[in-house]
């Protein structure tokens, strides 16, 4: 019979946190990197205790806002290969509700991290406690409850001995290809110090083997003769080819069989740019390639992507009659959609077995692609190089940035206007160069997500790219990076407020309607077609970066915006490189349509006549069946 150590269960649930390996491939390392925490009442005499006590097992890192550290956690995850992440902690009130758009962010990405958060006293000697939330019908809800429906997994902790089998579930959902995301083990405050018998096994070192699952021999059979009959074949590339490690098969099978390969923003570097059979992005922020190649193709073969409404332009992209799917993925969910032939299974081991697949598109369709690819190229080397403005394009600050990058350094961002023309303009070279997080588009991840790479791969350069509205949700975490000694090229552009949505706006006959960043004058706070100069604000970001610690360059043409990036990434210094751009020179090539609902009645002509095109291009969506 094994033995049991005394001890609290904050101090249990740290020793097994520091335990746990995962191993792929024969290659086995530590599953948690640390744990990032900011203390409050609900946790700093548990886990903060627990945390001090084993600092020398399990580094403690302190972040300035709850939800950023998800974030570090979930970059640090993908960067992995969602072979490690961190665990993050926070106090019982805000800084557990901080932490939601955290976990929503995770789990809608397929990313694993593990949350702490604080609860309210088991007990309830004390209720209510400060931060409680009272509910007349119920005495076991607490703000915590948020996150049951963003969480693959949640427990609430109302037993030290209970902390066993949760744990256990934890690590089983957070290592699972298919079932990963945010875990959430809510810790009431008095049992995270309560004391129990912590058996010895539990504390032990544990691996878990994360397996790459073999398809049904069926349906590979199925996919093989699907790929023979089809004349317009397309591949659809998705994150899972980079989590599963697939891309050099993915290459091997393209090549061979002549099949164009899209990608989606996940899966954006699956294939380097130049590759010939890399058509680029596909769908509402794709390329005009990869898109007409999509309303063409008669067989499209996803390989781990979810199938989000930007890769299949709101069900309108794939306008082939009898259009075929047929979809490589780890997870059912994602393997039923779109009424495609399912191939549940490992990326890399499908790919490698498709490899010796003898079939190839014929020549016309290989010459079609290279056209199309070749024209798209051009399109892409206008949008880099626009010529002498008064304001430089948000493309040319893409396309300088491009040109500054090594193949191995790591371009980042989020949200706004950027992730759109990055999808459609940045030529990756390497599969973990482009890092855009998209499932969630979440404002305020780009900084963050820029310590978690730069924790996962010190060797690399990571640029982050942030609009100004996306900029100024979470700042505070440049704090961080400096204290950290986490260098970070960070490329501030601003264009006067929210450009992606203001562009929106104008295609609804909205004019830009409260995207703009003005003073307010008469009750408005500006259109988009009132003159300039009359109310723009005088925020000074640039400064505002450098009161946080970072060092500032202020380019205002795109040769100082290179000059720029060279010295920042010679720096050995977290340092901003602040543009001003011009707010209303987007990329519209390529991309796809987006199914937005618009107002049935208005009084506005160009409302109106936003909602007659709506209506005009809904009749192309299908159901793919």
């Amino acid at each position: 019979m094994s033995g049991s150590t005394r001890l609290t269960m904050a101090q249990a649930l740290i020793r097994f946190l520091a335990s746990q390996y995962v191993e792929r491939d024969g290659e086995e390392h530590l599953f948690f990197s640390g744990v990032f925490g900011i203390f409050g009442h609900g946790n700093v005499a548990g886990i903060g205790q627990a945390l001090f006590q084993y600092r020398d097992r399990l580094p403690y890192h302190q972040a300035r806002n709850e939800q950023a550290m998800v974030h570090i956690a979930s970059a640090y995850a993908r960067m992995r290969d969602r072979l490690a992440t961190f665990a993050c902690t926070s106090s019982i009130g805000p800084g557990a509700t901080n932490m939601v758009t955290g976990a929503a962010l995770a789990t809608i990405n397929r990313l694993p991290v593990l949350l702490l958060p604080g609860d309210v006293f088991a007990s309830r000697r004390s209720d209510p406690v400060l931060q409680q939330l009272e509910v007349p019908s119920r005495g076991d809800v607490s703000v915590n409850d948020a996150f049951i429906p963003i969480s693959r997994y949640f427990d609430r902790i109302t037993r030290p001995e209970q902390i066993v089998p949760a744990a256990l579930t934890a690590m089983r959902v957070l290592t699972s290809p298919a079932d990963t995301g945010a875990v959430t083990l809510s810790l009431a405050q008095d049992v995270q110090a309560e004391a129990f018998d912590a058996p010895d096994e539990f504390l032990e070192k544990r691996v878990w083997h994360v397996a790459r699952q073999i398809p049904d021999p069926v349906a590979m059979a199925r996919l093989v003769e699907a790929i023979g009959a089809a004349r317009h074949p397309l591949v659809v590339a998705g994150g899972g080819v980079i989590y599963s490690g697939a891309t050099d098969a993915l290459a091997r099978f393209a090549s061979k069989t002549g099949i164009p390969v899209a990608e989606t923003q996940a899966g954006k570097g699956a294939l380097p740019w130049d590759d010939p059979a890399s058509v680029g992005a596909i769908g509402v922020t794709g390329s005009s390639a990869a898109n007409r190649l999509a309303a063409d193709a008669d067989l499209v073969i996803g390989i781990g992507t979810r199938w989000s409404d930007f890769t299949t332009g709101s069900h309108a992209l794939f306008a082939r009659p009898g259009v075929r799917f047929a979809n490589i993925n780890v997870a059912e969910l994602d393997a039923a959609k779109l009424g495609g032939l399912q191939i549940i299974g490992d990326a890399r081991v499908i790919l490698e077995t498709l490899v010796r697949v003898d079939h190839r598109v014929d020549d016309a369709y290989r010459r079609k692609v290279a056209e199309l690819k070749a024209e798209w190229d051009r399109a892409v080397d206008a949008a880099y190089r626009r010529g002498n403005k008064p304001l430089p394009a948000q493309s040319e600050v893409i396309g300088a940035v491009n040109e500054a990058t090594r193949p191995q350094d790591v371009v980042i961002c989020a949200a706004g206007s950027l992730p759109g023309e990055l999808h459609k303009l940045w030529r990756a070279r390497d599969p973990k160069q482009y890092h855009v997080e998209y499932g969630y588009s979440c404002m305020g991840y780009e900084i963050p997500a820029g310590i978690g790479v730069k924790f996962a791969a010190p060797e690399r350069e990571v640029f982050v790219m942030v609009g100004d509205g996306s900029y100024l949700m979470m700042p505070s975490e440049i704090v961080t990076a400096i204290q950290e000694h986490t260098k970070l090229v960070i490329v501030l552009v601003d264009n006067g407020g929210f450009a992606s949505i203001g562009a929106l706006s104008r295609s609804l006959g909205l004019d830009g309607f409260g995207t703009l960043y003005r003073y307010r004058t008469k009750g408005s706070l500006g259109l988009d077609s009132d003159p300039e100069p009359l109310t723009p604000l005088p925020t000074d970001l640039a400064a505002n970066a450098e009161s946080l610690g970072a060092r500032v360059l202020r380019p205002k043409t795109i040769e100082e915006v290179r000059t720029a990036l060279e010295e920042a990434k010679h720096s050995s210094e977290t340092t901003v490189v602040y543009v001003r751009v011009d707010r209303h020179a987007g990329v519209d090539a390529g991309g796809a349509w987006w199914d937005v609902a618009t107002a049935e009645v208005s009084d506005d002509k160009r409302a109106r006549e936003s909602h007659e095109r709506a209506v005009a291009e809904k009749k192309r969506q299908r159901w793919y069946l």
